[in-house]
Parts: C-alpha cells; structure tokens; sequence
C-alpha cells in the first residue's frame, strides 16, 4: 500500500511542517518523465509555499499523476530536480510526503484502526495521536468502522481511510490525486475542511481534480497542463482578475482547447 508511504520506521524525517507563508516549500525544476518515445512530462517546473494549495488541472493524458508520482518518488524522473525547504530529495522523499491516490487501495487484513497505529508508528508521528486519529476517524464517518478489516470497505470507505491516514502522518507536503472521487457530499465537505486546515498549519498540498466547481474557493494557485507541458501557471486570484467575466472552467476550456 505504497499510497500510505512506505516510510522508513526509524525516525522521523528532517523536514518539518514550518509556519504558514514561511520557508521555500516544493520546488520542481525542469521536471521530465518519458515511457519509451512517450513525454508523459516535459520539463514541469513549479513551487509550492508551505500554507499553499495548488490546483493540478489537465485533459486526460496530461501528465498529472505522472507528476505526483514522480514526486513521491514512485516513479524515477528522466530529469529535473526537486527539493523540500530548499533541499534536494533524495531517496527520504516518500517520509517528507503523504500521497492519496485515485484508486484507493488498503490493507486488506488490517482494520481501520490498526492502519492508523500502523502510520503512526511507521512515520514517527508523536504526541496524542490515538486521540488525534480518534477524531479523525468520527469526522470522516469511519468510527462505527474502526475494527473493519480493509477488505470489507467500500471505495469510499478505503479513501477515507487513506485520507485520515495521510493527514495523521503530518508531512510537510501532501499530494492528491482526484481525492474527491468516490467521495459522498459530506465526506467532500469534509475533506476540503481538512486541506484547509492542513494548509494554515503550514503544509504544501497540490491536488490534482477534473472537478473544478471547488477549486476557485479552496486552491491558492493553478497549473495547467496538456500533453506533459505547462501551458499556464500562477495565482487564481490573478488568472480570474485578467478574465473577469469568465469562469475557472472557461479558462480552462480556452487553455487546453
């Protein structure tokens, strides 16, 4: 279940959740990723300030989960660099990051609680966390769920599971990959609560969504890309006021046509 991170057991990582607006965050530079003649992504270049949400959009092909797997270290870039608080990544990235993918999958004989001990355990989280974990699990629905085996649980179940697992881990970035799928009304409320409050703690999300009617209110910035090239990057308050009698979903439409 690599969407948990495998983390290494042993300590915690160096890079730390820093306060909202401060240090260097996720940087990308000159990011390639190739499958044999294929460019899935061809010299992405992005940052991404702690207490910042990026919106990842693109037609389907683009290179978006490419991107995020990449930088979770789940796929090997051709090229590029990439750095957390102005430090290079190296093979500790998956104990800097929480990545949620879209096909959820889980632990089929642990129950939900144990995936919790398992996450805490395995990425050093300290402090309350039972009690933290506890809370989790009753605002994501999955109390009443809390000794079900991860084969039991339905697609929304399990990326709920995964949800209140990555937000346990308290890493300094979280990655999203069409976190909203599978997802009833309640637990997409919830979990665009809980981003914004991972995000005024100082943490760099990017989410990666075909569902831009949310993205306007939750996201800082956007960037959008079509056959693995940028075509457009920067603030949607500033994108929005350069168009202002259109939509996100205009823009978008207009960019990738």
């Amino acid at each position: 279940m690599e969407q948990l991170s495998g983390r290494d057991r042993t300590a915690r990582p160096e890079f730390e959740v820093v306060p909202n607006g401060h240090g260097q965050g996720l940087s990308v530079e000159g990011l390639t990723k190739r499958f044999g003649p294929l460019v899935a992504v061809d010299g992405l270049s992005m940052q991404v300030r702690p207490g910042q949400i990026l919106a990842l959009l693109g037609p389907n092909g683009a290179g978006k989960t490419t991107t995020l797997l990449c930088l979770a270290g789940l796929l090997r870039p051709d090229a590029g660099q990439i750095a957390l608080q102005g430090k290079p990544l190296g093979p500790e990235r998956t104990r800097a990051m929480a990545l949620i993918q879209e096909t959820p999958e889980v632990y089929d004989m642990l129950t939900v609680w144990e995936h919790m001990v398992f996450v805490a355990r395995s990425c050093g989280v300290k402090g309350a966390w039972p009690l933290r974990a506890e809370q989790l699990l009753e605002r994501l629905d999955l109390a009443e769920k809390r000794d079900t085996l991860g084969e039991a649980l339905s697609k929304g179940m399990r990326q709920k599971v995964l949800i209140a697992a990555a937000v346990l881990a308290d890493t300094p970035v979280l990655l999203l990959d069409e976190p909203m799928i599978g997802l009833d009304p309640k637990g997409q409320r919830e979990l665009r609560e809980i981003l914004v409050e991972i995000r005024e703690r100082g943490a760099a999300i990017i989410v990666s969504t075909h569902l831009l009617e949310y993205i306007d209110t939750l996201c800082d910035s956007v960037l959008i890309l079509k056959q693995g090239r940028v075509l457009m990057s920067g603030s949607i308050s500033e994108i929005m006021h350069e168009r202002a009698n259109q939509r996100l979903e205009d823009v978008f439409l207009e960019v990738t046509r």
